[in-house]
Formats: structure tokens, C-alpha cells, sequence
């Protein structure tokens, strides 16, 4: 395999000017809550918004006259099919990009703006590439694969020698994995540079695939996850050799681990990430004993994430929280009584949001009803607080959100 430190060194030249070097801080309050000493890797500061440009652009360059004259193909979930057609126009190269139905919306619309032709085509990035292969193949058109390619592993390797540039003293390095091009390239690069370094994976728990093939297991995927830059059922067998070599372990990470870490690295670091750039965080957060008093380096990969699916996560987190709560409360069905209830929910500080009144399709007394009120409040103890109240009052009340319950204090 000739992908080397000096490979990646001479991809960093090749780069240097044409990509931002991001900055790689310390994060205090991240750092408090895991016991960790975490340094993050702002990639989702690149103008495409994620790291996958870098490998990109070190491909690209290296096409010969004919090649960018008949133009490039990719198959991507997003952040590769804009870094690729970011630069393939900078460079006048035309570009083909092939994305999966399911891609989030921003990542295609981003696309076609950077003048790709896009074709949405298969419900899976495996479909995909089978699609992307055959039209390459029709066209004549030379394939930037977004990972089992030794230049555009080398290309994201450039990011592990900045990290170790700008924090030298760090111990390990957490890198999210879907096809393995990023973590291969920033584990070779790693691991030349500094051999003490350890290099931890992540994946999310429904595509663990290199994970399994790891292990010598059969690959076993779920059909969605949150972390979909990174739902790969078919990891590379390039990227599979060096992580076997220089990847010491792979963490697996549930989807509300991954949700939690987005809406944490939103409202704590005031950034915004998607789900696969939050996977490191999330790993962290998972096996805080693992990680605690290392100097730990983080990869935010990418940013790109739509802006429903952020919402369901911000409102979901506050759920969890007890931030945003459902809240039935058993009444008398007579006048006046809606209006005690709500001055009590006030009165201790709630925020009504919502009042669902049921009688017809009850099954309380018929002198009774069932009032449900959406509340925003300040946490669990203060959700306690207004319950307390209530049933102070005579309020029957029940939280249906049962994992709320469970956490009240």
C-alpha cells in the first residue's frame, strides 16, 4: 500500500491555500462533564462544511489533462458530492454526482449549486455505487470514490497532522467511521508521527459494519440512522486493511447518544454538526471511565444537516430533559376548573404550549376530564415542582412520556 506519511505530507502541499486550516481548541465545559482533556477539529468550518473536500481536491489534482477533460463521477451522501463539485468546478473539471434517494435536502440543494449534475438514484449508498459504477463505465468518466482510494485517504489524512501540529501533547484521537477513508488516512498519519497515539473509532450501533467485518462477523445494518454520512453497509477494502492495523477499537453509538451529543455541541460550543460529526463526542460521552484524564481530540467531520431533522432533535433533546414535557391532569368538567388548573401550571412557573381538552373519546367518568397540557419549563426539578403543586390542589396527575418519570427527582 503506498499510502504513507509522506504521502499524506505531500497531500498537505498540494492542499495547503486551496482548504481552511481549522482550528483544533480546547473545550472546557465538554472537558468538565467527560473527565476528558477534549481538544475539538472544527471541519465543519470548510466552506463545504465538512472534511470529505480534502480528499476531494488531492484526487482531483492528481487527474491527468484528458481525465479532467472528460470529467469526474462520484457517489455520495452529500458531504463528498460537495466537496467534490465545489472543487471539480474551481478547477473547470465537470462533475457527476450520484446521491441516494433519502439524501437530506441541504446536501443536494448545496450540490447543484456547486454546478454538479446530480442523480438521486437506490434507497442505500450501496445502491448507489452500483448505479455510479455503471455510469462511469457509459460515460468514461474517472470515479472519485469518497473513500477506498489511497488519494483521497491520504487527502483526509492532512487532518491528523494538523491536529498534532496544533495540540501536540494529545494521547488519543476519536474518528467516526462509515467507509473508513478519514480514520485510515488520520490513523496512518497519526501513528507515523506520534507511535503512543491511540485511535478509536465510532460508528452508529445500526451500520457497525466495519466493526463487524473487523471482528470477522457478517455485516448486519439497520436501513436508517441519524448519522447518515456514515451509514455504510460496504466499508473499503482499502480502509479495512489499515484499520485493522492502526485502530486499536470501535465504539458503537445508539441514535439518543448521537441526538444528545448534536444538541450538546450546539448549546455548549454554539456549532452546529450533523449526525456523523457528532459521533466522536457521542463515543466519549458513552465510556467517559475509558476516556477519563486523556488528552482526547475530537473530529467535528462535517455540519451539513438538514434543518428538520435538527429541529426533531433539539425538541426531542428538550423532551428528554424535561425541558418539554406532556403533562395529563385529571379535572372536574366544570366551568372554571381549566382556568384553576392553568393559573396553578403559571403560578409555579410553567409555559403553557399547548391544552388538549378530551371528553367524547374519554374513558374518565363523565363527570371528570382529561387535560393534557404541553409544557415548557426549567428542567426535571422544576417539572416536579408544578406536580406537586398540582396534587397539592387534588390534581391527579401522569407523565405518558415514561423515560421523563423515571428521571424525575
Amino acid at each position: 500500500m503506498s499510502l504513507t506519511l509522506k504521502s499524506i505530507q505531500e497531500a498537505a502541499e498540494r492542499l495547503r491555500g486551496n482548504i481552511l486550516l481549522t482550528p483544533c481548541t480546547y473545550a472546557r465545559t465538554i472537558s468538565q462533564i467527560t473527565g476528558a482533556e477534549v481538544y475539538l477539529k472544527f471541519e465543519n468550518l470548510q466552506f463545504t462544511a465538512a472534511f470529505k473536500e480534502r480528499g476531494a481536491l488531492n484526487k482531483l489534482l492528481s487527474l491527468t489533462a484528458a481525465e479532467r477533460k472528460r470529467g469526474v463521477i462520484a457517489m455520495s451522501a452529500g458531504n463528498h458530492a460537495q466537496g467534490v463539485a465545489y472543487h471539480a468546478r474551481r478547477l473547470q473539471i465537470p462533475a457527476v454526482i450520484i446521491m441516494p434517494k433519502h439524501t437530506p435536502n441541504v446536501k443536494v440543494e448545496h450540490t447543484r449549486a456547486h454546478g454538479a449534475e446530480v442523480i438521486l438514484m437506490g434507497d442505500t449508498f450501496d445502491e448507489t455505487s452500483v448505479f455510479t459504477q455503471k455510469l462511469a463505465r457509459q460515460r468514461k468518466l474517472t470515479l472519485v470514490h469518497p473513500y477506498d482510494d489511497e488519494l483521497v485517504m491520504a487527502g483526509q489524512g492532512t487532518i491528523a497532522l494538523e491536529m498534532l501540529a496544533q495540540q501536540p501533547d494529545l494521547d488519543t484521537l476519536i474518528v467516526p467511521i462509515g467507509g473508513g477513508g478519514l480514520i485510515s488516512g488520520m490513523a496512518v498519519a497519526a501513528k507515523a508521527l506520534k507511535p503512543s497515539i491511540e485511535v478509536v473509532g465510532v460508528q452508529s450501533e445500526r451500520f457497525p459494519a466495519m466493526a463487524q467485518l473487523i471482528q470477522g462477523q457478517p455485516v448486519v445494518c439497520d436501513r436508517f440512522t441519524v448519522a447518515e454520512g456514515i451509514a455504510v453497509k460496504n466499508p473499503g477494502q482499502l480502509t479495512r486493511q489499515v484499520i485493522a492495523q492502526l485502530v486499536k477499537e470501535i465504539v458503537l453509538a445508539g441514535e439518543g447518544e448521537i441526538e444528545d451529543a448534536v444538541l450538546m455541541l450546539l448549546q455548549i460550543e454554539k456549532t452546529v454538526v450533523e449526525g456523523a460529526g457528532a459521533c466522536g463526542l457521542a463515543a466519549l460521552l458513552k465510556s467517559k471511565k475509558r476516556f477519563r484524564r486523556k488528552k482526547v481530540g475530537l473530529v467535528l467531520c462535517g455540519g451539513n444537516i438538514d434543518l428538520m431533522v435538527l429541529s426533531s432533535i433539539i425538541q426531542r433533546g428538550l423532551a428528554r430533559d424535561g425541558q418539554l414535557v406532556r403533562l395529563r391532569v385529571e379535572t372536574r368538567d366544570v366551568p372554571g376548573e381549566l382556568a384553576g388548573v392553568s393559573g396553578i401550571i403559571g403560578t409555579s412557573g410553567g409555559n403553557i404550549i399547548e391544552v388538549h381538552h378530551q371528553r367524547a373519546f374519554s374513558a374518565q367518568p363523565l363527570q371528570t376530564a382529561m387535560v393534557e397540557f404541553i409544557l415548557r419549563t426549567r428542567g426535571l426539578e422544576h417539572l416536579g415542582q408544578i406536580i406537586a403543586a398540582l396534587q397539592k390542589a387534588g390534581y391527579q396527575t401522569s407523565l405518558p412520556d415514561r423515560g421523563v418519570l423515571k428521571r424525575l427527582p
